[in-house]
């Protein structure tokens, strides 16, 4: 009988957070960190891959899946940075192994060039952010006009409620209509981890809708290339081809790096671990 993980929390900044545990706590560990809009029960399949190898710990972010929203709707890296670390700190993984998607492959890549002596290897699925061209043209403007941007993002949300679905049923349909690659197991699995039902017998989606405004204001980009060179682990950053993310070997980002390689997968998208999920299971082993 194949078991699953056992829920777990620690606090972060006053934030009751959650993380699922795969159980080998002799193994080594390694981290399974998502993205956005995501929830840590999407590693499911990666984690049945490499528990009996590894002690395998997935995350859930502030305002993501389990975990406690922020009070003041607080989700820049700089945070969500504090609370990764933590982890690591409180429940003593180092020197852990990485594997990170997205907006948690941005904090993952920060976090190994600050503590490089941490980190064993890491693997970023599309985390390195914005293109270049995309960062010129969002923080090229008057820091002004970025703030009101901000603050009537805010506002937005502050008036914004939760979408709510009629069934389960209905919120598996704009899961597979968002993300067109993915199987019917897959998507059934990602709806059912990460929705709740509300008290009037509808369903919405687990995370902070404050996650979607941007903050005005970021470390600056070179003191985030500086990381990337500080980081002295095995590094392999993965990108989809039909993704939105801009390849690091085409936009001159990997010269920011010292130990990393990037490998491009065909007919694939942002989420490329559901997308190619084969390949991708072969190519983290083989790295691992």
């Amino acid at each position: 009988m194949i078991h699953g993980p056992t829920s777990q929390t620690y606090i972060s900044q006053r934030l009751r957070l959650h993380y699922v545990d795969w159980g080998n706590e002799t193994a080594p560990p390694l981290i399974l960190l998502h993205g956005g809009r995501d929830h840590c029960r999407s590693w499911d399949w990666v984690a049945q891959e490499l528990r009996k190898d590894w002690h395998v710990i997935a995350p859930d972010l502030r305002g993501h899946g389990d975990s406690a929203w922020s009070a003041d709707g607080e989700y820049s890296a700089r945070a969500c940075l504090y609370d990764f670390a933590q982890l690591i700190h409180q429940k003593k993984l180092a020197p852990v192994t990485i594997v990170a998607h997205s907006y948690g492959g941005n904090i993952a890549l920060r976090y190994s060039g600050i503590y490089p002596e941490n980190v064993r290897k890491l693997v970023a699925i599309e985390g390195l952010g914005p293109s270049p061209k995309m960062l010129k043209e969002r923080f090229g403007r008057p820091i002004g006009e970025r703030m009101r941007e901000w603050i009537g993002s805010k506002r937005g949300m502050a008036g914004r409620t939760p979408k709510k679905y009629g069934s389960l049923e209905e919120a598996y349909t704009r899961m597979k209509d968002e993300n067109s690659y993915l199987n019917d197991e897959q998507a059934r699995h990602l709806t059912l981890h990460g929705i709740s039902q509300n008290e009037d017998g509808t369903w919405s989606w687990k995370f902070d809708n404050y996650f979607r405004t941007f903050p005005p204001y970021d470390m600056a980009q070179e003191d985030v290339e500086q990381l990337w060179g500080e980081i002295t682990c095995p590094t392999l950053l993965l990108y989809g081809e039909k993704s939105w993310a801009s390849n690091p070997a085409e936009d001159g980002r990997i010269e920011k790096f010292n130990t990393a390689t990037v490998k491009l997968y065909k007919d694939a998208g942002h989420w490329l671990h559901h997308d190619k999920f084969e390949q991708f299971m072969g190519d983290l082993k083989a790295f691992l």
